[in-house]
């Protein structure tokens, strides 16, 4: 059983969730790798979260960064937000994740830094 699921919107978005894996490695944490859009395929990504045993979703998007608000919908676990720097500096998608509708809280690490997502998410397991 993983403890953290890493969501990945796009399969660009590589060398982030390579920069998060290697903090969980380190930490030898369990976690489990997906690349799914909420775009493209909004019900694969329901069931992914919805069947996911995990107790932190890190979710990693650019552009309009819809994953980690669409995630936090789905559950009442926490959310952990990475903003991609696919487009306008990655501030489209910072935005995005920052200014989520109160009753869907998202955390935000700054762009590109899926590092501190991670380190973010240990420090919520210590809590749980």
């Amino acid at each position: 059983m993983a403890d953290i699921l890493i969501i990945a919107g796009s399969k660009s978005d590589k060398g982030i969730v390579e920069k998060t894996e290697a903090v969980l490695q380190e930490a030898k944490a369990g976690y489990e790798t997906e690349i799914c859009s909420f775009h493209r395929e909004p019900k694969r990504l329901e069931k992914l979260v919805k069947d996911s045993d995990a107790k932190v979703f890190i979710c990693i998007a650019g552009l309009s960064a819809a994953l980690p608000g669409a995630v936090a919908a789905l559950t009442d676990k926490p959310v952990i937000g990475v903003p991609v720097s696919a487009k306008l500096s990655g501030m489209d998608a910072l935005l995005s994740i920052v200014q989520m509708p109160a009753g869907v809280p998202v955390a935000c690490v700054g762009i590109d830094n899926g590092a501190n997502a991670a380190h973010l998410a240990l420090r919520i397991l210590k809590l749980l």
